[in-house]
């Protein structure tokens, strides 16, 4: 049994909206002052704090006056965010992410509640110090009863729940069909048989309606009512962004999921790449990382194989019809001729199928490819 996540918006009473706000308050308040103590004590007496010695600090804070109003909420949400923050510790001192940082109010907000702390029972969710069920819009039903609930607020207003399940693997029938695909900025992926996806650059399309926003915003008084709702506007229009680009990249990874039995694709460094000031804004529009993120976890669901080749791999430079490697290919050259052989190649599609000939030869010989 594996576990999954399935998310659905809802739209909370106004009781449940004051308790949201007071519940989201407590955690960003127990994460951002159990952080600064934390840090704190390393730098004064270089005192490593571990999850027990935070959440024993946490006890300390609710019993002082000052701090009642932490226990006007469910005790759990604090206590999950303390797990969250060791977890965040350790990806730090593994060299995994950088140092954790204070939670702001006008961010993402969200509560984490374990079984305790909500209720399920004839597909209606209750949660901890409400006894209204939460208004969710079902877009489908929960293969088994939740384990955990992760109640969230975006900075356009939006709530969303998203519910952990266990549920069984769905594994697809074999076929015997392969599939090579180079990613890019004017197409987002191309395959080995000449297939071109096109970019549909969201970013680009929602441009100017932006811009307008974020300059409206910028004319508001800090902290004025006007300047909230300018910024819930912007806040709107990055949303539309984000889901406009999920919604083509999970249909385009289940798509090539559901047809191919072996797919092969570039292991990217998004983050390296994405440093070039020139076209950052085009990859983190095409959302590279993502798409490979959805395709492994989609293969490995489905009993799918996912080849990544080694991201120095000469792909675009390599003749995929006799091996020969060009010494250099500029990057707005679309199309070349090999010298070696004279075959003409469109350079996506010689890379793609390149691509597929690496990862085959891969996962044939069980060895990751190298650059060489």
């Amino acid at each position: 049994m594996k576990h999954r996540a399935y998310r659905y918006r809802f739209y909370p009473t106004p009781d449940q909206v004051k308790l949201l706000a007071q519940t989201f308050g407590c955690v960003r308040f127990v994460y951002n002052s159990i952080l600064r103590w934390r840090t704190d004590r390393y730098y004064q007496s270089k005192e490593n704090i571990g999850y027990l010695q935070a959440n024993a600090r946490l006890t300390e804070l609710k019993k002082m006056p000052e701090f009642a109003f932490l226990n006007e909420v469910s005790c759990v949400p604090t206590q999950q965010v303390l797990r969250h923050q060791q977890a965040a510790f350790k990806n730090f001192f593994e060299g995994r992410s950088k140092y954790p940082t204070f939670k702001k109010k006008t961010s993402k907000q969200s509560a984490e509640f374990t079984k305790s702390a909500f209720k399920y029972t004839d597909g209606k969710i209750y949660i901890a110090k409400s006894k209204e069920p939460l208004d969710i819009r079902w877009s489908r039903d929960l293969p088994t009863s939740p384990t955990t609930l992760t109640i969230s607020k975006d900075c356009a207003g939006r709530y969303f729940v998203s519910c952990l399940c266990e549920f069984e693997n769905p594994i697809l029938p074999k076929t015997n069909k392969t599939i090579g695909i180079d990613v890019g900025i004017k197409h987002l992926f191309v395959t080995d048989n000449g297939h071109k996806i096109a970019n549909p650059r969201y970013t680009a399309k929602y441009k100017n309606s932006l811009a307008k926003a974020q300059r409206v915003l910028s004319r508001k008084k800090i902290g004025s009512a006007n300047r909230i709702k300018a910024r819930q506007k912007v806040a709107r229009i990055h949303a539309k962004i984000s889901d406009c680009r999920l919604d083509n990249l999970h249909k385009l990874s289940r798509e090539l999921i559901n047809e191919n039995q072996v797919i092969c694709v570039e292991s990217l460094r998004v983050k390296n790449m994405i440093r070039n000031h020139c076209l950052s804004k085009h990859i983190a529009d095409a959302s590279w990382g993502r798409f490979i993120a959805m395709l492994t976890y989609k293969a490995d669901w489905a009993g799918r194989r996912l080849a990544l080749i080694d991201q120095f791999f000469p792909s675009s430079k390599r003749c995929s019809s006799c091996g020969y490697i060009l010494d250099k290919l500029n990057l707005e050259t679309r199309f070349w001729t090999c010298p070696k052989c004279k075959n003409n190649h469109d350079r996506d599609i010689n890379a793609a199928m390149n691509i597929k000939t690496a990862g085959l030869a891969g996962l044939a010989f069980g060895e990751n490819v190298s650059p060489v």
